[in-house]
């Protein structure tokens, strides 16, 4: 039986769907906890965030919801985040570990990352349309296929910016250590995050760390969910 709720949080543009086939895949060994954020799929209405502090505010309150509605998710948390997800995941964490509470921070995974207090020397925001779309494009080395369509672009794209900027204008709230175990991954083939980028998350570890790789480029994930659930897994047991 489970004793670990793996919280995950979605890259640029993506919702929490993207994340529920892992339950399947990671079967007995955790229990997929996705968090939603605002302007997409069952919350399409609502304004995105554009800031990461106030976005984190609003996950944290989401993650206390989501525990006081369901008595039986696993109290040992640990946080995934892929790219975008992965400065949310780690002002989450850190979030988590001050709260005085029944939950216990077991780890941070971050994947497709440089370490949170690099930022990207080329940017997208404030780009036209097809610019901006290019340049996530090329930043991500992956196209989501809704964006063909000209009624879900114009449905998706106000949310993907306000994503983009929320990345682009991020600072980290903290210089402290984080308090829990870390492992960072990528792809073994990301051309947007290099290795030695991914590694310097180490110098936010206070408690372990840990780096992976797996095959595949910046969004390895779409096609290696087992792989990287199995790393999840080893990690927290």
């Amino acid at each position: 039986m489970t004793t670990t709720t793996l919280v995950c949080l979605p890259f640029a543009g993506a919702g929490a769907s993207f994340f529920r086939p892992w339950q399947r895949v990671a079967g007995e060994r955790l229990t997929i906890l996705p968090l939603q954020l605002p302007g997409r799929e069952r919350r399409i209405d609502e304004d995105p965030y554009t800031d990461a502090r106030t976005a984190t505010d609003g996950l944290l309150d989401d993650l206390r919801g989501a525990l006081a509605a369901d008595p039986a998710l696993p109290r040992g948390i640990a946080l995934f985040g892929h790219s975008l997800g992965a400065v949310l995941a780690y002002e989450l964490a850190h979030r988590l570990a001050a709260e005085p509470g029944d939950t216990e921070l077991v780890r941070l995974f971050v994947s497709g990352s440089p370490h949170p207090a690099e930022q990207r020397t080329r940017r997208a925001t404030g780009l036209p349309d097809d610019a901006f779309l290019a340049q996530v494009n090329e930043f991500a080395g992956y196209t989501h296929e809704a964006l063909d369509d000209p009624e879900m672009r114009e449905l998706i794209l106000p949310t993907l910016r306000a994503d983009v900027e929320m990345h682009e204008s991020y600072e980290p709230s903290t210089g402290l250590a984080l308090p829990a175990p870390l492992t960072v991954l990528r792809g073994d083939h990301d051309a947007l995050v290099s290795r030695d980028e991914a590694a310097a998350w180490a110098k936010v570890a206070g408690a372990g760390f840990r780096s992976v790789e797996l095959p595949g480029g910046h969004m390895y994930l779409t096609e290696s969910a087992a792989e990287l659930l199995d790393v999840v897994a080893a990690d927290v047991r």
